[in-house]
């Protein structure tokens, strides 16, 4: 089972330009990072709209991440 929590908002974006590009933003679990994945190449072209879904992703990955840092103890291990 993976440590990331992938944002399900994702699930219907490709690129605009018809690879079959898709992007993923996830958060990691116990270490509150934030991962950002272009799948199957480099780079992804994206229409306004679909751009303003990642970018809501991305924000709201920020705020859960900061959430799972702010919850963690000084003692707590972060390793997976």
């Amino acid at each position: 089972m993976s440590a990331f929590a992938s944002d399900p908002g994702l699930d219907d974006i490709r690129d605009a330009v018809g690879h079959g590009t898709e992007v993923d933003v996830a958060v990691h679990l116990h270490d509150g990072t934030v991962r950002l994945s272009i799948l199957w190449t480099q780079e992804i072209s994206l229409n306004a709209d679909d751009a303003d879904q990642v970018a809501q992703a991305l924000q709201r990955a920020a705020e859960q991440a900061r959430r799972t840092t702010a919850t963690r103890g000084p003692n707590r291990s972060t390793s997976t």
